[in-house]
């Protein structure tokens, strides 16, 4: 086995894998306009996401993330998980989710292999969940958080993008769950993307976020995450046995440390989330390419990563909305 570098040395063990285009909820931060979806021949099978996840873990991927879309509404998400877990190689299994449906199949992915679960939840309040997500299932979100965590889906961690003059007023009810509940939130920048309901001066920066809390609920301390790879810096408040992690693609890039590929529900594997760059696996896997011919263009993939991407001129992907990537 030999691992996989990009033109810039950093090594590659990390793919996040959409299993669907489609979602339950229509996010204004993800979703732009109205696009077809795709019909359900051009979706990778349960069979070819295992082939190329099995590539990807020769070449030293060791982590591999399930998104969608919603993941949770493509059927029978556990037969997949199952088929990953039997990959030697493969550390670590996780889900991110709106966590609608979380409640009813978390004890099944669970016992299928899913070792954690990432929920994106925005608000605690019924209205403003309507308004941000187009949806009404609050008390389902809640719900499927407290049934991970019952059957051991740990560390849950909630995702929460912050806009400013929407949700950044509860800033502090998220944060106040760390210590209260021992959750382990992190709070996201908007990313200055053309979609629809979000305007670009919607931007809490991470230094914004941080002098909030800590003028009401006291130093925030640098500690280690509770588990995973990914680009938040995480903190403590006193008396907190949960986390506080901030993510800051615009103010505080992290593509330096960047570890992943993306790999679309179409079979394209995205180099980065915010530049349009893909390699096509699908057609090859059709055509009955080996696992050597997949590793080939995996490199190919990691030889299109760029420096770092270009948030700061404005200049940002074009060619799919965000519930196509899947984040």
């Amino acid at each position: 086995m030999t691992d996989l570098f990009d033109s810039f040395r950093r090594r590659i063990e990390y793919i996040r894998v959409s299993v669907t285009d489609r979602c339950n909820l229509r996010c204004a931060y993800c979703t732009a306009e109205s696009v077809p979806h795709l019909p359900h021949d051009e979706i990778l099978s349960y069979e070819e996401i295992r082939r190329v996840v099995r590539a990807a873990v020769e070449l030293g991927l060791r982590h591999v993330r399930l998104t969608g879309g919603e993941p949770l509404v493509r059927p029978n998400l556990s037969t997949l998980v199952r088929l990953l877990s039997q990959i030697e190689g493969v550390d670590d299994i996780t889900l991110t989710t709106n966590a609608i449906l979380l409640g009813k199949y978390a004890a099944e992915l669970k016992a299928a292999g899913l070792r954690r679960v990432n929920i994106s939840l925005d608000t605690f309040k019924a209205d403003k969940f309507q308004q941000i997500t187009g949806g009404y299932k609050l008390k389902d979100v809640l719900g499927g958080i407290e049934t991970a965590r019952q059957v051991g889906l740990n560390p849950v961690k909630i995702n929460m993008v912050v806009l400013k003059g929407t949700n950044d007023d509860e800033l502090l009810d998220f944060a106040q769950m760390s210590v209260s509940q021992g959750w382990h939130v992190r709070f996201i920048e908007h990313m200055p993307l053309v979609t629809a309901g979000v305007e670009n001066g919607q931007l809490v920066a991470v230094g914004d976020m941080m002098a909030i809390i800590q003028r009401s609920l006291g130093v925030l301390e640098p500690c280690w995450p509770a588990s995973g790879s990914g680009p938040a810096k995480y903190y403590q408040l006193p008396g907190a046995k949960g986390t506080i992690g901030f993510i800051g693609p615009v103010t505080d890039c992290f593509c330096s440390e960047c570890n992943r590929f993306r790999l679309t529900a179409d079979g394209r594997l995205r180099p980065c989330l915010l530049e349009d760059s893909e390699v096509d696996l699908k057609g090859p896997l059709r055509m009955g390419a080996s696992t050597q011919e997949l590793k080939k263009l995996m490199h190919q993939a990691a030889a299109l990563k760029k420096r770092q991407h270009c948030l700061s001129e404005e200049v940002v992907p074009s060619k799919r909305q965000m519930w196509q990537i899947g984040g």
